[in-house]
């Protein structure tokens, strides 16, 4: 970790271990565009900063609720533009992959409930030792 004025400066492994991504995923974050430009110090070493972090933290959430990587593509580009114009996009594609996850959610749900109801059912017909 290094301070840079009053901002912290995560190395790499410190970026990985508290964002819980590898240092390979980060690295394709990068790569892919997902994430900014990262610091480097003079001797061409990466340090990200707490807004990395909380950035990254999204992008993990993206990814784990399945959203494509073209959208969250898109999304990080829009957000790098950090402009009033591009809130209204990026808010639609939240919205959008928000619907989405709710459907995820509910079709989740529903096989759950099949489950359960069968388990009563084998719980029911053969008592708890099965």
């Amino acid at each position: 970790m290094t301070v840079i004025g009053n901002d912290t400066r995560l190395t790499p492994a410190e970026m990985a271990r508290r964002s819980g991504l590898s240092l390979d995923t980060l690295r394709y974050y990068e790569r892919e565009g997902l994430l900014g430009p990262v610091e480097r110090l003079p001797n061409g070493h990466r340090r990200y900063s707490e807004g990395d972090l909380g950035f990254v933290e999204v992008l993990r959430c993206l990814r784990e609720t399945r959203m494509p990587i073209r959208d969250i593509r898109r999304f990080a580009r829009l957000v790098r533009e950090d402009d009033e114009r591009s809130q209204p996009a990026r808010l639609a594609l939240l919205d959008a992959h928000r619907e989405a996850v709710l459907a995820s959610i509910a079709e989740m749900q529903t096989a759950l409930d099949v489950i359960e109801r069968k388990r009563q059912y084998y719980l029911r017909s053969f008592g708890e030792g099965g």
